[in-house]
This record gives structure tokens, C-alpha cells and sequence, in this order.
């Protein structure tokens, strides 16, 4: 049957909409169903799953599965055998007033991480008076991401002695949640974007055992994002320079040099615009003031280009964001301040996530900057700088954007 034929039957509420929105509508429905539901769970077995952690136990009672705290040990986990990368998944639980639980997503287990602890992100099981039930935990490795201490509506969400329903969407670098049917957590992070599903029962010292109940466990896998080099290692193609400073590849790095005599700021820029983006590079900075810049516009000055860049030099600002040619710095960090995870003259990793008015940015893992809604350009180039004055010497590597094959 043709849809989109006037000769179909219609509602008459339907006939108030302009057909074309109507076929859209209609397009866009087929479009949400293409990907089917996929069961994790059959109410009788638990295969595909295997337990890793702790002394906590799993079965399968009455079509659920019932996880059992035991006293002592450590947080123990159900895990899927498989790894999952972009995926919306549902689930129901019950959970015991007293105990703390969460499911894990896109989480590893490696001998050479801690002998093999499940680590990665979890979404918070939190019965407790904090209500944090929903928000984002990246267990053993950094701890909070997305607490809900600012987010009171999604902490009233958590039904207490009551079967709750989680919806969790993870695709490229955003992860978002919901708690029966209330939004949680909505987090830009791009450490992990793929590993297993696992169910949680938190470690506990309490001799009376505590349960969690799970059930209906679902699954859409939507496929997978790829990182996608920007910079081939081997020259500049995709890249050009403007006055200003010298840039060349060296070991495989992009390496850019410049005297204190050097009046003009040296820029390498990007060949391509780009509007919604999450983009990847190493850098390390040996003499003075760098950036990365993005959605930036070329000045014609001695500047190079007016927009945003991230600070990238010797100082702990390092990872705020500066607008040249516009509102100066936006998110500015002390350079005096020191901090555990900016690691001087060496290599670090730097994540710049753009998607419409949000802006998010990491060094090595640790969020430095985010601007939930912000009201410069949408669009531009990337860019590697030279601060003019200076004597410089910086290097890029493994410069790479996050696309979907």
C-alpha cells in the first residue's frame, strides 16, 4: 500500500495536517521501527551472560532475574558476553529501599586495568534520600560524570517499592537516560563507545541480604561511530597554512614552530567547515601558547581567524575556552592552578564535542569546559595556532573526527 496516497484511509484529524507534513510523519514512523526490539533476557536462562566481580548472586525467579547482596566483597556484575557500541536500551527493576544498584554500559574488564575490574559507565541505581537514580557514575575510573543534585524533577522520578522503567540511549558521544519516562542524565563523553551491558549488585557490609529484581530487558543496537583520521601522519593534505610560523610533519606528528619575532599568529587550517562535530587530538606543548580552534572564520589580520579555540600551552589553562576576535575567555581555568590530570610537556588527549549550542571539552578524560547553550557560531573551521610574540613549539597527532559509517 502506497502510504502517501490521498485515496488511503485517513483520520479526520489527519486531514487538517498539509499532506507533505503527513507524509514526513509517516516516513519518519517507518524509519523509527526499521531497528527491532532484541530480548537480553528470556525469563529462563541466563545465557549470554556471565558473572564478574564479587560474591553477589544471580538467578532467574519467576520470569526475573534476582540479584542477592552477600556481606563483604566487592561490587559484582551480570554481564553481557557481547559488546554493544550505539544502542537504546529498556529495562524494569525493584530494588530493596536500603541497597545501591546501576546498570553498566559500554563497560570493559581487562587484566591489565586493576586485574580485570568492570569499569566504565553506569546508570545509577539510587534508592537513597540523595535520589541520584538515573545519573551517570563511570565506576571504577572517575567517578561522577553526571550527578542530579541540579536536576530536581528527575530525582523525584525513582518510584520507591515500585517497579521502575529505564530508557538509555548511547550513540556516538552522547549518552542520555530517562527514569519512567522523566529525562536524567544527558552527558557528552567520548572515553568509551563500546563495551558490554551489565547489571549491578554494589558491595555491602550488611549482613541481611538485599535484592534487586530485573525485567522485560531490551535492546535496539543502532550500529557504531568510527573515528575518522583528520591528519594521515604522513603531510598536510586537508590542511593549509596561513602566514605566520612554520608547520611540517615529523615522526608523524604535526609540528609547528615559531620565533618570539614573529609577530603574526601561525595557523594551520582545516581545508573542510564543519558545523556538528566531536573531534579527537593529541597535542603536547613544549615552548608556549597554543590553541585548537573550531568553528572559527578566517580575520584577515594578523590574528589568522576570529572564533573559539580551546587553550592548549604550558599553564593549567589548559582546556578553557578563549573567543578571539569576540567575548575573550568564556570558560577560564587559573594557570596556576595544578591539577592531576594535565600532564605537562608530555602527550595529553584533547575531545572538543560541538553539537548544536552545546559545547563540551575534555583533557584526558576530565571535562574542562561545557556550554550548554552558547550562543556563538555554529559553524567553521578547526585550526592549530601559534600565538605571535612567542617562542614556539607545539605538536599534533592523531587528529580525528567521530562519524557513523
Amino acid at each position: 500500500m502506497n502510504l502517501c496516497n490521498p485515496i488511503s484511509s485517513i483520520s479526520p484529524a489527519m486531514v487538517r495536517i498539509p499532506w507533505v507534513t503527513c507524509c514526513l510523519l509517516l516516513n519518519l514512523t517507518i524509519a523509527t521501527h526499521a531497528v527491532e526490539w532484541t530480548s537480553l533476557f528470556d525469563g529462563v536462562h541466563l545465557d549470554g551472560w556471565i558473572k564478574r566481580g564479587g560474591n553477589a548472586t544471580y538467578q532467574v525467579q519467576d520470569g526475573v532475574i534476582v540479584g542477592t547482596t552477600q556481606q563483604g566483597g566487592a561490587n559484582t556484575f551480570l554481564c553481557t558476553q557481547r559488546d554493544y557500541d550505539d544502542f537504546i536500551l529498556e529495562l524494569e527493576y525493584l530494588v530493596d529501599p536500603a541497597m545501591n544498584s546501576g546498570i553498566q554500559i559500554r563497560s570493559l574488564s581487562k587484566p591489565d586495568y586493576h586485574n580485570g575490574v568492570v569499569h566504565g559507565y553506569q546508570v545509577e541505581i539510587d534508592p537513597s534520600p540523595r535520589a541520584w537514580s538515573g545519573g551517570i557514575y563511570d565506576e571504577s575510573r572517575r567517578g561522577w560524570l553526571y550527578p542530579l543534585k541540579d536536576h530536581p524533577k528527575a530525582q523525584a522520578a525513582f518510584q520507591q517499592n515500585q517497579w521502575n522503567h529505564y530508557r538509555i540511549e548511547a550513540v556516538g558521544d552522547s549518552i542520555r537516560t530517562w527514569v519512567n519516562g522523566i529525562p536524567a542524565a544527558d552527558l557528552r563523553d567520548s572515553l568509551n563507545l563500546s563495551g558490554f551491558i551489565a547489571l549491578q549488585v554494589h558491595g555491602t557490609n550488611r549482613k541481611e541480604p538485599m535484592q534487586i529484581k530485573w525485567r522485560n530487558i531490551r535492546i535496539q543496537d543502532l550500529g557504531k561511530h568510527r573515528w575518522k583520521p583528520l591528519f594521515n601522519g604522513k603531510n598536510l593534505s586537508g590542511w593549509h597554512a596561513l602566514p605566520g610560523g612554520k608547520w611540517e610533519v615529523v615522526d608523524g606528528a604535526i609540528r609547528g614552530t615559531s620565533e618570539a619575532s614573529e609577530p603574526r599568529h601561525g595557523l594551520l587550517v582545516s581545508n573542510q567547515t564543519y558545523d556538528d562535530f566531536t573531534v579527537s587530538a593529541s597535542f603536547k606543548v613544549t615552548r608556549g601558547d597554543s590553541g585548537f580552534y573550531f568553528r572559527s572564520e578566517k580575520s584577515g589580520d594578523g590574528v589568522g581567524v576570529h572564533g573559539f579555540q580551546v587553550e592548549v600551552d604550558t599553564s593549567y589553562e589548559t582546556g578553557g575556552l578563549y573567543e578571539t576576535g569576540g567575548r575573550a575567555w568564556v570558560v577560564e581555568h587559573p594557570a596556576d592552578k595544578k591539577t592531576s590530570w594535565y600532564r605537562k610537556g608530555e602527550w595529553n588527549q584533547l575531545t572538543v564535542s560541538a553539537h548544536g549550542q552545546r559545547v563540551t571539552v575534555h583533557v584526558n578524560g576530565q571535562q574542562t569546559a561545557s556550554l550548554p547553550k552558547d550562543s556563538g557560531r555554529l559553524s567553521g573551521h578547526l585550526a592549530l595556532q601559534l600565538h605571535g610574540g612567542q617562542d614556539m613549539w607545539v605538536e599534533y597527532r592523531d587528529i580525528e573526527i567521530l562519524s557513523k559509517p
